[in-house]
Formats: structure tokens, sequence, C-alpha cells
């Protein structure tokens, strides 16, 4: 018996085994795509109507018809334009103002009050008065971004300059580090990973700012496709500009984590297993 149980075991054909990791990888594409599939079949039922709600098929062909025509592409580079340049105005201004008030009691005591005020203040109630001082150009949309991206950035980087290893900064003193080579070396790597944090919250704070922003009577931009489709009904348009939107904040974040991972190697936790 135990011959002829070890044959039949020999002969069965291996069962088809999956890595643990490819279960729960494949397992989150299916909510989504259970939605994707019922919004489909209401749209094609009736159940939603199309000038409520545009079919996925209909977007798709959309998006693809746009981007064919240019249409798309140019309009997202003006929006890349306006995101990146209000968050450049941000980024830098956010990061003087925490290492000045991260280096310094009296920098802390003289920056850090003003910052929290502007933290309790909405960045986008300041757009009527943007809209006054600066006109309906360009500018507003920019300051505007780059008002709402700055306080991230300076929370982070005072907090990274703060929380340094006293030790570390001590045993460099010990060495003859002093004054910018103290800094420099010693106080802004230990600063860099609150650092990034700021400057991926400060990447999707601008492209949320960025759809408030474009509404400002934007001749160009993804702004400008939303609100000519709001007026024709276009659905499907709305969605597609909607897409853009996450795309952009998705690829933000890609690229801050990508550098992370190049600009923090040094650090124990970013060793690949």
């Amino acid at each position: 018996m135990a011959l002829a149980e070890t044959i039949t075991g020999a002969d069965r054909a291996p069962a088809l085994r999956f890595p643990r990791a490819t279960w729960p990888t494949l397992g989150r594409w299916v909510s989504p795509l259970v939605l994707l599939l019922l919004w489909e079949l209401g749209v094609r039922s009736g159940l939603i109507p199309p000038r409520v709600l545009a079919a996925p098929s209909d977007v798709l062909a959309t998006m693809w018809a746009m981007t064919i025509s240019g249409e798309l592409p140019s309009n997202v580079a003006v929006s890349l334009g306006r995101a990146a340049a209000g968050l450049a105005i941000g980024l830098t201004f956010g990061v003087i103002l925490g290492l000045t008030a991260g280096l310094t009691k009296t920098g802390e005591a003289a920056i850090d009050p003003l910052m929290q005020i502007k933290r309790t203040i909405p960045s986008l109630a300041l757009a009527p008065l943007f809209i006054v001082w600066f006109g309906i150009g360009e500018t507003p949309k920019i300051v505007l971004i780059a008002i709402a991206t700055v306080f991230p950035v300076y929370l982070n980087t005072f907090a990274g300059v703060r929380g340094v290893d006293k030790r570390l900064v001590e045993a460099a003193r010990s060495l003859g580090l002093k004054g910018p080579s103290l800094i420099f070396h010693v106080i802004l790597p230990g600063a860099l990973p609150s650092f990034f944090v700021g400057l991926r919250y400060a990447i999707g704070i601008s492209i949320l700012v960025l759809v408030v922003a474009e509404q400002i009577n934007a001749q160009a931009g993804i702004g400008q496709l939303i609100n000519a489709a709001r007026d024709f009904m276009r659905t499907d348009i709305i969605v597609v500009c909607l897409i853009v939107y996450a795309l952009l904040g998705l690829a933000g974040d890609a690229f801050v984590r990508a550098l992370e991972r190049r600009a923090l190697a040094w650090r124990p936790s970013f060793v690949e297993g």
C-alpha cells in the first residue's frame, strides 16, 4: 500500500503555486476593476445618464483623441509649469525659513509665530485677495501654490534640523567642524529624511491648489479644459482632466521617492533586501 501511494504521489502533477506576495498584489486590483465594470454597465444600461457621468470606455477614447490632437499635452504642459513654478518658490522659502528657525532660537522666535499664523489661514481663502493684488493672470495662480506649499516644507525642515542627534553635533565639533561645515556635513544630512516628507506633502498640495487656482480665468491648462467641458456638459473631458491631475500627483510622489532612495542610500532602512 505504501509503495502504491508513493507511485501515485510521484505521478501526480505538481500543484501550481504563486508566491505569497502575488495574491495581495493582484487582490488590490480587484475592487478598482469591479468598480470600473459596474460603472461601464451602469452607463450602458441607462442607469447612469451620459450627461451625468461618461462611461470609462468613452473617457479612454476621449483621452486618446485629445492626446493625438495635441490638445491634452499642450494644456498639461501649461498646468505643470504653473505647479512647478509655485512649488519651486514655496520650496525655496520653506527651506530657508526652516533652516533659519531650526538653527537658532532667535530665528525661531522671529519666524515660527508668523508661520503658525499662516498655517491657521486657509491658503485658498487668499485667492480673492491675490486677484485684487495681482489681477487674473498667471501671478495669482503661482503665488497661491507657493503660499500653500511653503508651510509643509518649512515645518518638516525645521523638525528635521531640531531632530538631529546632539551627540553627532558634539562629535563633529570635537573634530573641528563648525559654522557652515557643521551645517553642510552634519545637520543637513540629518534633516534630509524630514525634508523629503515635507516635499512629498508639498507636491500633493501643489496639485490640489492647482485645481482651484486654474479656475481663476485660466486661458490654458487643465482647468481651462474643465471649465469649457462644464459649459458643454462634456463629462468625459472632465473625467479625463481629473485623471490627469491624479497622474501628475502620483508622478511627482514617485519622483520624490526615487530621489529619496538615492539621497538616503546610507540609511539602513533604505538598503534593499
